[in-house]
């Protein structure tokens, strides 16, 4: 007999296996050349299995749980904080929170979100949706409207200097830590951009 705990183990466990072993694939004979075929033998599931888990090749590199972290972590945010403290130290706390190993991951990952043009279009995408979940959460937290564009305009900017932190963090492989580069890069939107 299998609980629901047990069941989103698996879930979960199934889902990893998928995303390392197309990472690995990616990396060893690149990304187009990668079918789903090959990451289903690889992962030892069917096609299908992984359609269930992943609607697009495209989500198996952009899919992540990082996002409902980082929400809660938002929304635990003292109430005296200002928002745009309260997101850089929400994004700082998440990214602390991953283990190295899986920061070489995203770091592989990210690599993929710049070089692939498929990936890189749906990372906006993405981008949008997570914008939308700290919206809400600020706007819960201020008593604002989510839709307003003070929330919306605080979100954008934070979500814009996410990335060149992300670019340059690429671009030197990882050289310092993704999360003291975007504390840098929201520090300069708490600073006014001081740029003359």
């Amino acid at each position: 007999m299998s609980s629901p705990g047990l069941r989103e183990r698996k879930k979960a466990r199934t889902r990893r296996t998928i995303q390392e072993q197309a990472l690995r694939l990616f990396a060893e004979q690149g990304y187009e050349a990668t079918t789903i075929e090959q990451i289903a033998e690889a992962s030892e599931i069917s096609p299908s299995t992984i359609f269930r888990y992943f609607p697009t090749k495209e989500d198996i590199v952009l899919q992540d749980d990082y996002d409902p972290l980082l929400i809660d972590l938002l929304a635990a945010q003292p109430r005296e904080k200002p928002p745009l403290r309260a997101l850089r130290d929400s994004f700082r706390d998440a990214l602390d929170q991953v283990p190295e190993a899986e920061q070489q991951e995203i770091l592989g990952r990210a690599k993929l979100q710049i070089t692939v043009p498929a990936i890189r279009a749906r990372l906006i995408q993405n981008m949008m949706s997570t914008m939308d979940l700290l919206a809400d959460t600020i706007a819960r937290r201020e008593g604002a409207d989510p839709t307003g564009l003070p929330i919306r305009t605080l979100v954008g900017a934070t979500m814009g200097a996410l990335l060149p932190a992300m670019y340059e963090w690429v671009e030197t492989d990882g050289a310092r830590p993704l999360a003291d580069m975007i504390d840098d890069a929201i520090a300069l939107l708490e600073e006014g951009l001081p740029i003359r």
